[in-house]
């Protein structure tokens, strides 16, 4: 069965509205789910292998490190865009698997920062994250031209830091600190107004899908948001 994609945007009557808006209103909450289930997982993962001396040394003793640390790029690479045809408890299964690995190499932050300052900056990037995605939701305004300045910078940053490794600069990890916080800030509103987008423009039996690539989306805005926040924040050990 297909969505009627022009009724679903003209509103027709009263009761087409009721009952889209139901629908949109459970696919966002979906999306949320999803995402505050892989929030979790990392968080719940990253610590435990942090208070595991043997699965530091294992992992980041070793030239393991190398694939946990690349992992995450090689699945958004590979994987990301093929969760679109999965089955959604596939796709499901991904995502949660992508999450546990972030949470591996995640681990180290609780051995960088107290684990006081890691909670207090949780929330702090919570309450913005809840914010600009409220804004990006409701806002009229359309955010496609910010997208497509904020993925520019996103690119950059991530060049920049990889230069950074070699000339190991503060001030450019300063910098490269200050730009990610406002560019996953304004991806948090943009991503959420595409994903609201999403339901408009995906068949019905798909939406499950679409729900957890959004999902997977928002998730990389709050930890990136919130990691680049530790940098600002954070009390170092």
């Amino acid at each position: 069965m297909t969505v009627d994609y022009t009724n679903r945007n003209n509103g027709q009557s009263a009761a087409q509205s009721t009952g889209y808006d139901v629908g949109l209103r459970g696919y966002m909450l979906k999306v949320y789910n999803h995402m505050a289930a892989g929030v979790g997982i990392t968080g719940v993962v990253a610590y435990l292998v942090s208070q595991s001396p043997a699965m530091l040394e294992m992992i980041f003793g070793t030239p393991l490190k190398w694939v946990v640390m690349l992992a995450p790029l090689i699945f958004l690479i590979f994987a990301g865009g093929k969760m679109m045809t999965m089955s959604t408890s596939a796709a499901r299964t991904c995502f949660y698997g992508f999450a546990a690995v972030m949470g591996l190499s995640l681990s180290v932050i609780f051995l960088v920062y107290t684990g006081a300052s890691i909670a207090r900056v949780f929330f702090i990037t919570s309450a913005t994250f809840g914010a600009l995605s409220i804004w990006g939701y409701t806002t009229k305004k359309d955010l496609t031209g910010m997208g497509t300045f904020l993925f520019m910078g996103l690119i950059g940053i991530i060049i920049a830091g990889i230069v950074n490794i070699f000339l190991q600069s503060t001030a450019m990890h300063f910098a490269i600190s200050a730009i990610g916080v406002l560019i996953f800030a304004g991806l948090t509103a943009y991503d959420t107004q595409r994903i609201k987008e999403m339901y408009f423009h995906f068949p019905a039996e798909r939406l499950g899908n679409a729900a957890i690539i959004g999902a997977l989306s928002l998730y990389l805005d709050f930890i990136n948001l919130m990691v680049h926040l530790l940098q600002f924040l954070g009390d170092r050990r």
